[in-house]
């Protein structure tokens, strides 16, 4: 694999993105981020759809299928992928090709619609959609027209090969926290697992890490999220913990619910600084950082760096903060640009979209496995009043 040059100086954005693509010989390119789509619901009736855009021209057609008039948050985040892809085709393409955008309504039957729509079009790639139903829907259309799909979901049993998921997938934050804390010389863990699609998902995941890595799992209870739940469930692990049977608590929650686990485990008696408290990309959050308890613990995130850099460029064009997940809609135009740049005509085939040496994007390196799924290299980062701070930084290559 080549090496990526050094940027700590200024680049222009156009000559960054001509850096990013790991993997294709000398040719360039290319997540608190374990946010799923299950965090943000589609409303139950959509608005009419917004017409067809077209961003840029060239020679090759990608469609870009995003939830631009969904309720329930999918019409904000919809957006802003929308804006960000627009925000990376006048950085760096040139004319290489251009994206069509159609709006999927965050429904199954819209999404089906719109790629449809897209084939029609022409496409020869389809980025998108957000929500794993549309994807379902999405990509038997795309499949039948042998078209590759790029989604956004992060719901791993909508990945297909020709499918692939460019979004945060929580196995890849459980995979790393759990590695990081058995190098770290833990060896028994307890766990806490949030009654919700993201816990079962995360659940699943931990107990195939802690047997990947040989670690003994004293126990595991899951939670409701509110106060009265999750007493009975904290004070057994608080049992499990007092009575030093683990070293380690994983914690996959985030957002204004942790912190009232935390002060749980406080009154239950265990002491935060007598075992390590581990979490997933979803303490990345403020309120996290603002909880005396949870000072100290461990997680797992992309480098915060490149998405701060990203999101000033993406304020300064539009006005507004990016959501979140604005990163891949930025991040998906790099890789077909670049997987164009270096490979014409056999840019989209499936053994230069599933290269090993993998892409690095706003959110560090990632790469896509033969079943759809993704890897991501991420940092480990401690819980500070600051923030978090990195103590184990993110590889910027793979090496296997």
């Amino acid at each position: 694999m080549s090496h990526l040059p050094h940027l700590d100086r200024p680049v222009d954005p156009a000559r960054r993105a001509s850096l990013r693509l790991f993997g294709l010989g000398g040719a360039a390119l290319l997540a608190g981020c374990s946010t799923t789509e299950t965090m943000i619901r589609p409303a139950a009736s959509p608005a009419l759809s917004q017409p067809s855009a077209t961003i840029g021209s060239g020679p090759v057609t990608a469609a870009l299928l995003v939830p631009l008039s969904s309720g329930g948050g999918g019409g904000a985040v919809g957006t802003a992928i929308r804006n960000a892809c627009d925000m990376a085709m006048a950085e760096f393409v040139h004319g290489e090709f251009q994206l069509v955008v159609k709006d999927d309504l965050g429904t199954p039957e819209g999404a089906s619609a719109a790629a449809t729509a897209a084939l029609a079009d022409g496409a020869h790639v389809i980025l998108g959609p957000l929500f794993a139903p549309a994807v379902r829907t999405a990509g038997a259309v795309a499949r039948s027209g042998g078209v590759p799909m790029i989604a956004f979901s992060s719901d791993a049993s909508v990945a297909a090969p020709g499918i692939y998921l460019l979004s945060f997938m929580p196995q890849s934050d459980v995979e790393r926290i759990v590695a990081y804390a058995a190098a770290s010389g833990k060896t028994s863990f307890a766990a806490l697992i949030p009654q919700t699609a993201y816990g079962t998902v995360v659940q699943g995941e931990f107990q195939q890490a802690a047997s990947r890595h040989n670690l003994r799992i004293a126990a595991m209870e899951s939670f409701g999220l509110d106060r009265s739940a999750m007493q009975a469930p904290v004070a057994r692990v608080a049992e499990v913990i007092r009575a030093g049977q683990a070293d380690a608590l994983f914690l996959p929650e985030g957002g204004e619910t942790l912190p009232l686990v935390a002060e749980a485990l406080g009154a239950a008696g265990v002491n935060p600084r007598r075992v390590q408290l581990l979490g997933t990309g979803v303490w990345d959050d403020k309120r996290v950082f603002a909880a005396p308890l949870l000072q100290g613990g461990l997680y797992a995130a992309p480098d915060a760096s490149g998405f701060q850099a990203f999101a000033g460029r993406y304020r300064a064009r539009f006005g507004t903060d990016p959501v979140r997940l604005a990163s891949v809609g930025y991040d998906a135009i790099s890789l077909v640009s670049g997987l164009l740049k270096a490979y014409g005509a056999q840019a989209f085939d499936a053994a230069n979209l599933t290269n090993p040496s993998g892409f690095s994007g706003i959110d560090g390196a990632f790469r896509f496995r033969t079943d759809g799924t993704n890897e991501r290299s991420l940092s480990v980062l401690r819980v500070t009043p600051q923030g978090g701070q990195t103590v184990s930084a993110a590889a910027r290559s793979f090496v296997s």
